[in-house]
């Protein structure tokens, strides 16, 4: 038993030399340390403790400790740190360095040996020096300021938290460019990898909200994700992620929304979604609805089940984030009509009480989930346009951009903007210029009383920005003037100028897109054109992508069932300058008599028989609610008119839905009718 307990004490003195030498580097009591260990106050982890000694001191009896430290007091200057290898010594200064800064700022000298008078000082000398580097940081307007900060401060690294949040406070003020070059300068830093070790070894010992705001600040400063730095936060949150709050939790998630995917990242998200399912009733709801838009569309059903239930019961009053909701449903990619139906409900009732930009906000989230509301667009479009001279042009402009992204066509909102833009035509820049031109052309609308007025104004406007503008930006303004059955002469010259056409087809990114736009910018000078304009010939030569519906057949069997012969009708016909269309039925000049369309081989231009495309079409290709045609089918109903034929539109998924012998009759009742063009679309309030 002696002799057991001899080799223990020799373990402890050959331990205790490692502190001593350890100590004459530091400058620190080495007594301090121990007791520091030994009261058991000091909350970081210390290089005693990594060394397993307190389970060592367990098994010492008191007296043999006592003896074997007097032992040490007598003979300290006799150890030589010659007696251990380098590498052993580097790592107990490094380990023993961080525990006795932390410890002995925090605790002073023993206790045992000063007064309660020098206790108060120290209080209050720690107090003193925390106060004076808090008001350094709040001083500092760059990261480097602040890493300057912890270098020359005794008690910077108690405050690790502190530190990397106020680095990134300051940075997040900066520009884009600014905020790179201080990234580099605080990576450079000999402060910033000491503090990052730092923030690593004290993650598992740190408070819940310093670990998390620690986490989000390093990433909002630039620090790759794939770091040791980011990975190790990353771990750590995933251990502890019991212990943290409803808050912490939300930090978590929208720290995850932000980061590219890995391991450690798709570890922590299901972690957290476990954690959310458990807590999900009692978590408090406004934190619950910023949780469930930073998981997002990764968010698993029963989540968002649990979500909607939640929400419909706080629905019975009306506050600003009622309409946050809609911006949660789309960032979860979880279209609930009976939340959005609620929700549309409370503000149509209370518009006037909403922010600008919340509305916006909610028309875009109608666009992400695919919910097309026309009472609810009617109501912000009215609301819009019953205080038109109260918005700016640019506010205007939000509003039509959200409208044009969700296909709705504000007919008087956009009517009194055309008649303003006509009369004042000055307040157009080539940006302005060319949005307004993409959504009136993709919205097929011009003003019925001005439409010429307004198109020439635009056309004058352009002009202007002809010797700046690029190549692929005068393609799309052409292109939308096209749309809208309007040749812009000057712009068109330009345009066709032989290097400028080399450059569009040639051009590696936008290929595909340019040459579609400039097949159709030559189909309608062909058809829409003026006989006297001449062009450069064979400048389009390639062919536009099919626009042939893949699936008919539930019009050809209504076909076959009505007319009742095959030969009566023909499928996917191509016609000229590449247009298709799905169907093709010849009828009498009265539309009472449906002909073999073998006939049409030979038929006159002055025939009095009339040709019939049937064109299958989708709900997209309509402006919501109405049977008004959007931008290229308006174009493509506009040219097959003009090459002879009268067009009937079938909205397929509508037709789908109806029981034979209703498809039957709709088709009989479209066929078989003298109504023009114009008035033969969908009528689609049904799908809404």
């Amino acid at each position: 038993m002696l002799a057991k307990m001899n080799s223990k004490v020799g373990y402890l003195l050959k331990t205790i030399r490692y502190l001593h030498i350890c100590d004459s580097k530091v400058g620190t009591s080495f007594s301090t340390a121990m007791r520091t260990y030994m009261l058991g106050i000091s909350r970081h982890k210390s290089a005693i403790q990594s060394m397993n000694l307190g389970r060592f001191l367990l098994n010492v009896s008191p007296c043999c400790l006592e003896s074997s430290l007097r032992l040490l007091s007598q003979k300290m200057t006799d150890f030589s740190k010659n007696d251990f290898n380098a590498q052993e010594q580097n790592a107990m200064n490094t380990s023993l360095d961080e525990h006795v800064q932390s410890s002995s700022s925090a605790l002073g000298p023993p206790k045992e040996d000063r007064s309660v008078a020098e206790e108060n000082l120290v209080v209050v000398n720690e107090k003193s020096q925390s106060q004076k580097f808090f008001e350094d940081l709040r001083k500092c307007t760059s990261p480097c300021d602040v890493l300057d900060i912890v270098l020359k401060s005794d008690i910077s690294y108690k405050y690790y938290s502190n530190c990397f949040t106020t680095m990134w406070g300051i940075t997040k003020k900066m520009s884009k460019d600014q905020k790179l070059y201080e990234r580099e300068l605080m990576i450079a830093h000999p402060a910033f990898g000491p503090l990052s070790q730092h923030l690593m070894q004290e993650s598992r010992n740190a408070r819940c909200d310093e670990l998390v705001y620690s986490l989000y600040a390093v990433l909002q400063l630039g620090v790759p994700h794939n770091t040791r730095l980011v990975q190790t936060l990353l771990r750590v949150c995933q251990e502890r992620l019991n212990e943290f709050d409803d808050h912490c939790l939300s930090v978590v998630a929208k720290i995850l929304a932000a980061m590219e995917q890995s391991r450690n990242v798709d570890a922590l998200r299901a972690g957290v979604q476990l954690v959310l399912e458990q807590r999900i009733s009692k978590i408090r709801y406004g934190l619950l609805q910023n949780i469930m838009k930073y998981i997002g569309k990764d968010a698993p059903l029963v989540l968002k089940t649990e979500f909607q239930k939640r929400t419909l019961k706080k629905l019975h009053y009306f506050h600003s984030s009622d309409v946050m909701i809609f911006t949660t449903l789309a960032a979860m990619n979880y279209c609930s009509i009976p939340i959005l139906v609620a929700c549309r409900n409370k503000i149509i009732e209370n518009i006037h009480c909403i922010p600008f930009q919340q509305l916006i906000n909610v028309l875009r989230s109608c666009r992400i989930l695919n919910y097309h509301d026309v009472a609810l667009y009617s109501a912000v479009a009215n609301y819009v346009t019953s205080a038109i001279d109260t918005w700016s042009i640019q506010e205007i402009f939000l509003v039509l951009s959200a409208f044009e992204g969700v296909g709705f066509r504000a007919v008087e909102l956009m009517d009194i903007l055309a008649k303003k833009l006509t009369s004042n035509p000055e307040v157009l820049d080539l940006k302005a210029i060319l949005f307004v031109l993409k959504v009136y052309s993709r919205l097929n609308h011009v003003p019925e009383c001005q439409n010429q007025e307004f198109l020439e104004s635009l056309n004058n406007a352009l002009n202007i920005y002809l010797p700046e503008i690029s190549n692929v930006h005068l393609l799309k303004a052409v292109y939308a003037f096209c749309i809208l059955q309007y040749l812009p002469q000057p712009a068109l010259s330009r345009l066709l100028q032989k290097d400028i056409l080399d450059e569009l087809k040639s051009d590696a990114l936008n290929k595909k897109l340019n040459n579609r736009m400039l097949h159709y910018v030559n189909v309608c000078l062909e058809l829409d054109g003026p006989s006297s304009f001449t062009k450069p010939a064979d400048v389009f030569i390639e062919k536009p992508p099919s626009h042939l519906a893949s699936d008919v057949s539930k019009i050809r069997e209504a076909l076959l069932k009505l007319l009742g012969d095959e030969n009566k009708f023909q499928q996917n016909i191509q016609l000229p300058h590449y247009y298709e269309i799905d169907f093709k039925i010849l009828m009498d000049a009265d539309r009472k008599k449906v002909l073999p369309v073998t006939e049409a081989d030979d038929l006159p231009d002055d025939s009095d028989m009339q040709r019939v495309a049937v064109l299958s079409v989708q709900v997209s290709d309509f402006c919501v609610g109405t049977s008004h045609p959007r931008g290229h089918l308006a174009m493509k109903m506009r040219h097959l008119k003009a090459l002879g034929y009268h067009v009937i539109l079938v909205c397929y998924n509508k037709l789908k839905k109806l029981k034979e012998e209703e498809a039957i009759e709709w088709l009989k009742g479209k066929i078989y009718s003298a109504e023009t063009s114009c008035g033969s679309g969908v009528n689609l309030q049904d799908n809404y």
